[in-house]
């Protein structure tokens, strides 16, 4: 079987690799080389499982920084509740961790024969017949395979092709990143986020004494105003947060200061188009508030191979996509929904959001992301 995977990331990377012992495989990826970006991202016990599977989990354990604990504070540093990680841990198997995106991505890129790989190879068209299906490229290039999967991201010109009116869509706020000097501004093991009306701001320790920190406030889409705001401004608007928040927004450099507006997609019905799959972003791109964008294309590209293992071609896409629809579409709608009340900027319904939250059980909370650790990937 031949297999070509289009997009070099996270998602495309772990198929590429779940898929080396069953296919001949090919990825193509439009930027001009390899460069491992962005910021921290969150691994949880599912993804971490996957990994594990695929024989590089280890190797990223070793980078990331296991979690014990997540708090909820308000803007006065009081807890308003928590999550043990540690239960869902010694339920599940497996820790979930911080680690830096580029980290991971680089550490995928290791371990795939370098040969699979052709940069700088922008998708213009896919066509396909009961027999094969062709991708050709920007350079004229024309590739045939038994299998294309879309790994091109949120903005999938594959998906496009398929459904056109699935389009990203903004879920009503902005956000900054960025990564600091940890030097005993939070603790070690203990991720938090903070909750007011004024937005919100998440944090948590990573490997090398560095930390990871995002804020997000309600904005218009593509404002020009939220997009140019320095360091300094950004951590004026939460002026009245605990004072390690303007000092770990502060002292981010510049190059480790990013801004994106949130998208998500709405949930599709379909992954795969006969000889086409979605995989990834490309298929149920969700937003942040989870930390499960990474884990979630880490599973399909497990689930996808592990089907391709055990069934025929047609009924192993039947069960991927059976998979991955429905139980995908949970998290977007459940990441959508912990997005929209975590940024109310109302200070009553902000106020009234905060004094509720301390009444919710701790074990009402774990039990809500069960559904994320449950299943058995491996296998």
């Amino acid at each position: 079987m031949k297999i070509i995977i289009i997009g070099g990331g996270i998602g495309g990377f772990t198929a590429a690799l779940a898929l080396s012992k069953l296919a001949e495989v090919h990825l193509y990826e439009k930027a001009a080389d390899f460069k491992p970006l962005g910021t921290g991202i969150g691994i949880g016990s599912n993804a971490l499982e996957a990994l594990m599977g695929l024989g590089i989990g280890e190797d990223v354990l070793a980078y990331g920084t296991p979690l014990t604990t997540q708090l909820f504070l308000n803007k006065d540093g009081k807890i308003l509740n928590s999550i043990d990680f540690r239960k869902i841990k010694n339920k599940y198997g497996q820790e979930n961790i911080t680690i830096h995106r580029g980290k991971l991505h680089e550490i995928l890129y290791h371990h795939i024969p370098k040969e699979w790989i052709s940069f700088n190879k922008r998708l213009v068209q896919v066509e396909q017949d009961d027999h094969q299906v062709t991708a050709t490229f920007d350079d004229g290039e024309k590739v045939e395979a038994d299998l294309l999967i879309a790994a091109d991201g949120i903005h999938s010109l594959i998906r496009k092709s398929y459904i056109p009116n699935s389009v990203p869509r903004y879920a009503g706020y902005t956000c900054w990143r960025g990564i600091t000097e940890n030097n005993g501004l939070i603790d070690e093991q203990t991720s938090y986020e903070i909750w007011g009306s004024e937005g919100r701001v998440g944090f948590a320790p990573m490997n090398g004494n560095e930390l990871y920190w995002f804020a997000c406030m309600k904005a218009a889409e593509k404002s020009h105003f939220f997009a140019t705001l320095t360091q300094r401004e950004v951590s004026y608007h939460f002026r009245k947060f605990p004072p390690n928040v303007a000092e770990m927004i502060q002292q981010t450099k510049d190059e480790h200061f990013l801004h994106h507006d949130i998208y998500d997609l709405k949930p599709i019905s379909r992954f795969v188009f006969d000889r086409v799959v979605l995989l990834g972003d490309a298929a149920h791109a969700t937003t942040p508030n989870m930390g499960q964008g990474a884990g979630q294309a880490i599973e399909d590209a497990v689930i996808l191979a592990n089907a391709l293992r055990h069934f025929d071609f047609e009924d192993a896409l039947q069960e991927y996509e059976e998979e991955r629809v429905d139980h995908t579409k949970k998290v977007i709608q459940v990441s959508r929904q912990i997005g929209w009340a975590s940024q109310w900027s109302n200070p009553l319904l902000a106020n009234g959001r905060n004094a509720v939250l301390p009444f919710i059980p701790s074990s009402l909370l774990n039990w809500r992301l069960k559904f994320l650790f449950q299943r058995k990937l491996n296998g």
